[in-house]
């Protein structure tokens, strides 16, 4: 099954959105939230996704969206949620499967 370019281009954009809202994180200014409204828990250099049943909140370093298995993931999210997302990114798959891949891929 190929990506076709359409989906590689929703792909790039999404990295390139998460990219720039990163480039902003990590500037503590008091509250919860930054100007943009992104939470401050956030070190700069990471974006945040949601998995799971329970939705539980994960922060990853950026370096991660090069990965070609985290890549698959990416294109998942793409088909089940799509990638209009205010805090964070839905990633459709299983918690242990989630963690366990991310471990081995940092």
């Amino acid at each position: 099954m190929g990506m076709t370019k359409s989906n590689k281009l929703s792909q790039k954009a999404v990295i390139k959105q998460i990219m720039k809202r990163c480039s902003s994180l990590g500037k503590k200014q008091g509250g919860y939230e930054n100007d943009e409204g992104l939470p401050l828990d956030v070190p700069k250099g990471h974006f945040v996704v949601y998995v799971g049943e329970n939705r539980s909140r994960y922060i990853l370093p950026i370096s991660i969206l090069t990965r070609p298995e985290f890549q698959t993931l990416l294109r998942r999210a793409e088909e089940e949620f799509g990638f209009d997302h205010d805090m964070g990114l839905t990633i459709p798959c299983e918690q242990h499967v989630f963690e366990s891949l991310t471990s081995m891929l940092r």
